[in-house]
């Protein structure tokens, strides 16, 4: 697995293992295709981080995703953290948002064994719904057949980051306008 090739902002870069982190905390993500006539997709799906790889599913029905995958395998999928808004500069347009986000890239595949299925819907239902008991038996799917399970086995991961500064790093303790000499208009007359 590689990094990002020349980053422009490789002071916001993410370690491999920080970025791993990211992805398997993440709620979920979203998931980019493109058609056969190049028109780009974007899907948010719930998702596992397991074994080194995205896993996630869809319906069986032959749909959007689905086409789009059967043109190309590769895809990128995202996640994302967003924290606080902050100002670091005297301009409305010097605001930043503290935030970590990751995007993997990489082939997809169609998960083809009942058995590979199941384990993913186990693990899937006991992070996103742990409720099971006499009416709702663990381990039972009998709707594996209308679904697709897919894996994405990654081969490049990048992270970035931006964190939130401290008080004293933020305006107007500190002013890091990137226009200092722009100067606001006067009243209007």
């Amino acid at each position: 697995m590689s990094q990002a090739p020349g980053m422009r902002r490789a002071d916001k870069q993410l370690g491999a293992q920080d970025a791993i982190d990211v992805m398997a905390a993440a709620y979920c993500g979203r998931l980019a295709t493109v058609s056969d006539e190049g028109e780009p997709y974007i899907c948010p799906l719930l998702f596992l981080w397991r074994d080194g790889r995205v896993w996630f599913h869809t319906s069986a029905a032959h749909g959007h995703l689905a086409r789009n995958l059967a043109h190309g395998r590769r895809a990128c999928f995202e996640v994302d953290e967003a924290g606080e808004t902050f100002a670091y500069g005297r301009f409305l347009c010097d605001t930043g948002l503290a935030y970590r986000s990751v995007i993997v890239f990489g082939p997809v595949e169609v998960v083809e064994s009942r058995e590979e299925k199941a384990a993913f819907f186990d693990a899937f239902m006991a992070r996103y719904h742990r409720e099971s008991g006499p009416q709702r038996p663990d381990g039972f799917y009998p709707q594996l057949g209308a679904v697709t399970v897919y894996a994405m086995s990654p081969d490049r991961i990048t992270g970035k980051q931006t964190i939130l500064p401290a008080a004293q790093d933020r305006w107007p303790a500190l002013d890091r306008t990137r226009t200092p000499h722009a100067q606001p208009p006067g009243p209007a007359s």
